[in-house]
């Protein structure tokens, strides 16, 4: 609080129209534009062919899951006839506002190492550590070529490629014991270009070949009976939309 210039819970907006708080990196200061927009479009009188409706949901870090997946099943979402939508987008500090026609596919990953346990002074042979380790060479070797890919095409974008990062470490008991289970997370947003199914199938090669009993699972699904390829054919069907409109 005291390293900032005004109240960071006031959304202060000082005489150049510059407005101050919290969450303007992620992603409130997109929010504000869209409503500072259609302030000034009204207060000028614009009359628009459709109603503009703008909502806020909660929980998007987790996928929206008690938020908008929850509301498009809404009657009111149905009554609202919706033609085409703008997501949180992208922060804009300069006059340009930019738009992207494609969504990467968010594609969380686990990956379940198991192994056999003992004591941390043996030689233990077909670990969950050893197991974890070939996993997550395979998922950051493909991360370097998406990024040596990005890097040496200059006509590529970030949304133009696959971005995969570790993000999170799961198991052990404590320092002494080889662990049971490890597990590994992954946070993967495929290219709008990427076939999401050929993709499952090198996250299967990359588990078969780590050993035994290596499994994965996508934790955005929360049905445990829709497969990725559902998913897939719903990105499909929404993609088609889009270019119907």
């Amino acid at each position: 609080m005291e390293n900032w210039k005004y109240d960071p819970f006031s959304a202060h907006k000082d005489e150049k129209g510059d407005i101050y708080g919290r969450g303007t990196q992620d992603m409130k200061c997109v929010g504000i534009q869209y409503i500072e927009a259609l302030k000034r479009l009204r207060k000028e009188g614009h009359k628009f062919l459709r109603t503009i409706y703008i909502s806020f949901m909660p929980d998007e870090e987790i996928g929206g899951l008690d938020g908008m997946k929850k509301f498009v099943k809404n009657d009111f979402f149905k009554k609202m006839n919706v033609g085409f939508a703008l997501d949180e987008g992208y922060a804009n500090p300069t006059e340009n506002f930019t738009l992207f026609y494609g969504e990467r596919t968010i594609l969380w990953t686990k990956v379940k190492c198991p192994g056999n346990p003992g004591h941390g002074s043996q030689f233990l042979t077909n670990t969950a550590g050893e197991k974890l380790q070939k996993v997550i060479n395979s998922f950051l070797s493909y991360r370097d070529e998406q990024k040596l890919l990005l890097r040496d095409n200059e006509e590529l974008r970030l949304g133009d490629v696959t971005t995969v990062n570790l993000t999170m470490l799961k198991g052990g008991v404590q320092v002494n014991v080889v662990p049971a289970e490890l597990s590994i997370y992954f946070d993967i947003r495929l290219a709008p270009t990427e076939d999401v199914r050929k993709f499952e199938e090198k996250i299967k090669m990359w588990c078969k070949s780590a050993g035994d009993d290596v499994e994965y699972e996508f934790p955005l699904l929360e049905d445990s009976t829709q497969t990725l390829t559902q998913r897939c054919k719903a990105r499909e069907a929404s993609v088609s939309s889009w270019h119907r409109l």
